[in-house]
């Protein structure tokens, strides 16, 4: 994907989000035909498709809609968010691939429902920054017994709304675990009790299991560590922003996919 492209998506993506409106709980829409997989090709029919839910959990600082997706019922909860560093955006259309897939694979929800926020800095993204627009890293704006003040880190806990939508997402849910997608680092890094999912993930795709230590009011730092959730950063490479959609699934859609059915083994 070169600039313009990127940027266009960003600017489609921002216009769709301010387009929404603000809601009080989930709706759900008219289900419509949805990519199946891999294959851009295979289309669902609109009554086979499973529409997820929406719910808007908080807005920006500038005002842009902050939103989840969750898909199936049941008592295990995996949350998988992406984009809460701007300039890391990878993450984004890797999530929206994923919402299509569990959709056209209604047989891996089965007991499960699986939390999905594709974007949860959305100023930063329009403005390419690893902050939001206070010049706050939201990565270590938690509550944590680890957490600095200061004017990077926030003078506060949940000083930032985009922060405050993200634990308001996880006070409500309670997941089982939690993934959220980073770059660049190249590895899967892990907090709390989280190694042996981080592990099953690695089968799935060529990134490699490193233990990088809890960041001061990280997100793993707050469920990982304080709250004792499985949590992983999949920390992408930095290329990883220069892939079409398709290969950025090919590459680790499914090991988004183990982690939604962990404990259990998927197949390639």
């Amino acid at each position: 994907m070169d600039k313009e492209q990127s940027l266009a998506r960003i600017a489609l993506l921002t216009a769709l989000l301010i387009g929404l409106p603000a809601l009080s709980g989930c709706y759900e829409p008219q289900p419509r035909p949805r990519i199946i997989g891999e294959d851009p090709s295979a289309v669902l029919a609109p009554s086979q498709a499973v529409p997820p839910r929406y719910q808007v959990v908080g807005r920006s600082v500038q005002g842009r809609p902050i939103m989840i997706q969750i898909l199936g019922r049941g008592p295990d909860t995996t949350l998988i968010m992406a984009t809460i560093h701007g300039n890391e955006p990878a993450g984004t259309p890797l999530v929206e691939r994923l919402t299509s897939y569990l959709q056209s694979h209604p047989d891996l929800l089965e007991g499960r429902e699986v939390v999905l926020m594709p974007l949860a800095n959305p100023d930063g993204l329009a403005a390419n920054t690893r902050e939001n627009v206070h010049g706050v890293d939201l990565n270590r704006n938690f509550r944590a017994n680890n957490r600095v003040n200061n004017g990077t880190n926030g003078l506060r806990p949940l000083s930032e709304p985009e922060s405050r939508a993200v634990e308001t997402v996880i006070r409500q849910y309670s997941p089982d675990r939690i993934v959220s997608i980073h770059q660049p680092l190249n590895c899967i890094d892990y907090d709390g009790p989280a190694q042996a999912l981080a592990t099953r993930m690695a089968q799935y795709c060529d990134l490699p299991v490193k233990k990088l230590g809890a960041r001061p009011g990280s997100l793993g730092s707050f469920t990982g560590e304080e709250l004792g959730i499985p949590t992983v950063t999949l920390e992408l490479p930095r290329s990883a922003s220069n892939l079409t959609d398709a290969l950025l699934w090919q590459r680790y859609g499914i090991t988004l996919v183990a982690a939604v059915q962990y404990p259990q083994y998927v197949s390639k």
